[in-house]
């Protein structure tokens, strides 16, 4: 049999989404806070980096195509891997419209370490159809804290003229503001399902990350093969 939460009229689960719905509405009155307080921060200067794209190398500033504000995902790299990071591969995935970010002056990316043929190969592969970058020649990477065998990051950079700053920066769970799937898996009775969550007694739960695409779902679902 199912798992199903206690069964109550409506007036009583009104009352009850009427509780949850302050904690909510505090929740997001507190984000607004922390953006504002990210709108804040100070920057740090930048060198002039020459990353590799599809078209050869390109200077850093030159990867916001005009644009003054630039998000980075540094999407994590094993030269020796026939499939690279899953959580990388599954988290990118869900990003395939992203020119509304024009009309807030901005751009969204993928940097790897990985060399550019085999890094524009691999995104073919899985369907990926976001902009990749490749760092392997150059320090950036691991100067904006994504090194060659290191984690995946998201940094965030201001450009004024010919001059970059970097402005933001997270990695582990603080990039799951950033899409919708984890929302939207939150908001379902069960959750994520996974260990470590707190559930009622008798929730169907399972190791964490159970639930995630890996890098060969991606390619199935997505990919060209």
């Amino acid at each position: 049999m199912a798992a199903v939460p206690p069964v109550v009229d409506l007036e009583t689960w009104r009352k009850e989404l009427a509780a949850l719905r302050v904690r909510e509405k505090a929740a997001t009155k507190e984000l607004d806070a922390i953006a504002a307080q990210r709108r804040r921060l100070p920057a740090v200067r930048m060198p002039d980096y020459t990353l590799a794209g599809a078209d050869g190398p390109v200077r850093l500033v030159d990867i916001f195509e005009g644009k003054s504000q630039l998000i980075v995902y540094n999407h994590m790299w094993n030269p020796d891997a026939e499939w690279q990071c899953g959580g990388c591969t599954s988290f990118t995935s869900s990003f395939t419209r992203l020119d509304f970010l024009a009309n807030y002056d901005a751009r969204f990316v993928i940097v790897t370490q990985g060399p550019i043929d085999a890094a524009l190969a691999y995104a073919k592969r899985v369907g990926n159809t976001m902009t990749w970058y490749s760092t392997a020649d150059s320090p950036f990477g691991a100067d904006v804290d994504a090194p060659p065998g290191g984690g995946f990051a998201v940094n965030v950079f201001l450009r004024d003229g010919d001059t970059v700053y970097r402005t933001w920066h997270t990695s582990g769970r603080g990039t799951e503001q950033l899409t919708y799937t984890f929302a939207l898996v939150d908001i379902l009775p069960y959750g994520r399902q996974e260990e470590w969550q707190n559930s009622p007694e008798g929730w169907p739960q399972g190791p964490a990350y159970s639930g995630w695409l890996d890098s060969p779902d991606v390619a199935r679902l997505y990919g060209t093969g």
